[in-house]
């Protein structure tokens, strides 16, 4: 049980992480790995896929020191920090931007707010006065935008 508190708490750390990497790096100093991310655009590969290496490192790191030295906070908080990657993959660039088209329309309400908030995030192209930073936190007001 405290492994699978361990990996929980810094998944849900990694939101708040992501949304302060997203708002103020990515739109922020590396805007020009981020930018190509907000054009529209029919490449496979983005410069902005970089963060997803970016973000690999400390997993990567936490999992093989957490292995050597047999630290298990270490070692699970890396699998935290993977659990969340794969949660971006398949949220962020297969289900919402439909990168790799395995996933239908949805009806679920939390799905279709994660949608909207997300194409609020893009209706701007450029780094400043965009909105929406996070992936699987919604504000309430999206969800009473809904129709």
């Amino acid at each position: 049980m405290f492994q699978v508190s361990i990996i929980f708490i810094t998944f849900v750390c990694m939101e708040f992480i992501a949304w302060a990497t997203h708002k103020y790096v990515m739109h922020g100093f590396l805007w020009y790995l981020h930018e190509d991310h907000h054009v529209p655009s029919n490449k496979q590969f983005q410069k902005n896929d970089s963060f997803a290496l970016i973000f690999a490192i400390p997993s990567a790191s936490l999992i093989i020191l957490g292995s050597v030295y047999s630290n298990e906070i270490m070692l699970y908080s890396g699998f935290g920090i993977l659990a969340y990657g794969l949660a971006y993959l398949f949220v962020h660039d297969i289900f919402i931007h439909r990168r790799i088209k395995i996933f239908s329309a949805t009806k679920n309400k939390y799905f279709k707010a994660i949608m909207h908030a997300h194409r609020l995030h893009h209706a701007k192209q450029e780094k400043e006065n965009c909105e929406y930073f996070g992936m699987l936190f919604v504000p309430l007001s999206v969800f009473k935008s809904l129709k």
